[in-house]
């Protein structure tokens, strides 16, 4: 059977990771190691694993990390007891938040500031929703809400519903989020929605172009870790559109048996997975199957987010 492997476009990194894992080798290579990582700097398992063996040490508290050394915070952010700890200990520390996070960190606090309760979408536990929950402030008059679903969007209750925000976590499913929305802006019409999603340009954009490739294709492969949430976002959405789909870190996580009744198999990858392992993947399929590998569509992504003025 005569095979074609399709690239998607856009896939991979985008701008906030760009940045995040620039920073830890730019510290690196100034300060040198051990430079410690408040959580995975981005989730994906080869990345992570590169940046230890430079002398990346990742820590999930701060209290972890010996005095007079270097942090950098993720790029899912932190709370701002987070960053209050890391000043009052005086270590120095460079903040690869995604700028896109930061924003959504700046309208909690506005929100809050001009006491109005706060509905944030995203999924517990996550550390971007940690982080994003952890900048609320004006307790006394203001309330932050967690919503995962439409189920609990139809059932939370509110204080004060008449001076109400909503807020996402920027890496959840467009569709989900869209329909998360409007059960929200139906309850509670006085709500205050975002002049523009919260949801970020590249998982926008990498949706957009799965949901495309998945109609087209028997098979899609996801590049990406278990662990990361727009990557697992990718697979579900390729699933709904009724494709077949795998998320996969390595060429070996695949059983090729799965694959050889496919003659349209798609490759996308999740905004933290390198290119290197997407194009390892896509070139050890075209040898196995002798397939035509084609890139599907053209990625013009130019965003671009500065580093730190310490590490330019």
């Amino acid at each position: 059977m005569n095979k074609e492997i399709k690239l998607a476009n856009p896939r991979g990194f985008c701008a906030g990771v760009d940045r995040a894992i620039d920073i830890v080798n730019r510290a690196l290579e100034i300060y040198g190691p051990p430079v410690y990582v408040k959580h995975e700097v981005v989730h994906n398992k080869v990345v992570v694993n590169d940046l230890k063996n430079r002398g990346a040490v990742f820590v999930e508290e701060i209290d972890e990390i010996p005095d007079d050394s270097l942090v950098i915070f993720s790029a899912h952010g932190v709370s701002s007891e987070v960053e209050e700890t890391t000043k009052a200990r005086d270590l120095n520390f460079f903040d690869a938040t995604c700028p896109l996070v930061t924003k959504v960190h700046m309208e909690v606090r506005k929100h809050a500031k001009a006491n109005k309760d706060i509905i944030l979408i995203g999924h517990e536990g996550h550390p971007e929703v940690e982080g994003t929950m952890g900048r609320h402030i004006n307790s006394d008059n203001s309330s932050i809400y967690l919503v995962q679903n439409e189920k609990e969007a139809e059932q939370i209750r509110i204080k004060n519903e008449n001076e109400l925000a909503l807020v996402t976590q920027t890496t959840l499913s467009v569709d989900e989020t869209k329909s998360i929305t409007e059960i929200l802006k139906k309850r509670f019409p006085e709500i205050q929605v975002p002049k523009k999603d919260d949801i970020c340009y590249a998982t926008q954009n990498r949706q957009d172009a799965v949901k495309q490739l998945a109609l087209e294709s028997d098979f899609m492969i996801v590049v990406g870790s278990k662990n990361s949430s727009n990557s697992n976002r990718l697979k579900e959405l390729s699933e709904k559109c009724g494709c077949k789909s795998i998320l996969i870190d390595e060429f070996s996580d695949l059983d090729l048996k799965d694959l050889n009744n496919c003659s349209n198999i798609s490759i996308t990858a999740g905004a933290s997975a390198p290119e290197s392992k997407v194009m390892e993947i896509a070139k050890s399929l075209e040898k196995h199957f002798n397939a035509k590998l084609i890139e599907n569509g053209e990625d013009n992504e130019n965003i671009f987010f500065k580093l730190p003025p310490g590490l330019r």
